[in-house]
């Protein structure tokens, strides 16, 4: 594996591990202050982002389970949403609209990890097939870290996910062709979710998040902004 992530991202590694912890720091502070920067696009950067983030997740696949809950180790979602015509700052301000595309998906989830009572690291693969204004399939593969303790925990056990990893459509979405100057079937993925336990089931749980799939500034393959969703389901740990 540490082959591969060197000849993708070009030798000298040195000259690449500054532009790519850099480009992810700019990607969020840009990403929630709104800022529009604009990253030079060279073939590097987009063989370098997706080396990074096979790594990371490669590298969360071989850590330790926590025996002590082996027994709920995987989830499997049902989900269903809708596409906006709004970037992702756009939606958590509340400033969008809903497209006429909606979508149903099918995650399949691991837990990797799990650091006290504190987080869990977790890997999930979706499947999410679009209807009306869109009508392509997505596949997405998503390493996550989920935070656990709430301070209202004892009336509604609660926790929160924040996750990235890539995500290919079948063809170029059609809300992102409508919307952005650019479009790509391959791009990075985002993914942010709330799951709330069902008290009396707490295997059962009803999640609300945001899909999300960018360029990450143009970093894969010219493209800045791209799909924004809002999804609700329920999730089954086993």
């Amino acid at each position: 594996m540490l082959s591969l992530f060197f000849l993708l991202i070009d030798f000298p590694v040195s000259d690449r591990i500054p532009d790519l912890c850099g480009g992810m720091i700019r990607s969020i502070y840009y990403g929630f202050s709104g800022f529009k920067y604009k990253m030079p696009i060279t073939e590097h950067r987009n063989k370098g982002w997706i080396a990074f983030l096979t790594l990371a997740i490669g590298l969360t696949a071989l850590l330790p389970l926590d025996s002590a809950n082996a027994e709920n180790d995987w989830a499997a979602t049902l989900y269903g949403g809708r596409l906006t015509d709004s970037t992702l700052r756009g939606i958590l301000t509340a400033d969008f609209t809903f497209e006429d595309a909606y979508y149903v998906g099918l995650g399949v989830m691991r837990r990797m990890y799990t650091y006290k009572q504190f987080f869990d690291l977790q890997l999930e693969g979706q499947t999410n097939s679009f209807y009306g204004d869109q009508d392509n399939w997505d596949f997405q593969l998503l390493g996550y870290i989920r935070w656990l303790p709430f301070p209202w925990d004892r009336y509604l056990d609660t926790s929160f996910a924040a996750g990235t990893g890539l995500s290919y459509a079948t063809s170029v979405p059609k809300v992102e062709d409508k919307n952005w100057k650019n479009s790509a079937q391959f791009l990075a993925a985002l993914s942010f979710q709330f799951d709330f336990k069902l008290p009396r089931s707490p295997q059962w749980n009803i999640i609300a998040g945001i899909y999300h799939r960018s360029g990450v500034f143009g970093t894969f393959s010219g493209v800045s902004v791209a799909s924004n969703g809002l999804t609700v389901g329920v999730r089954y740990w086993f």
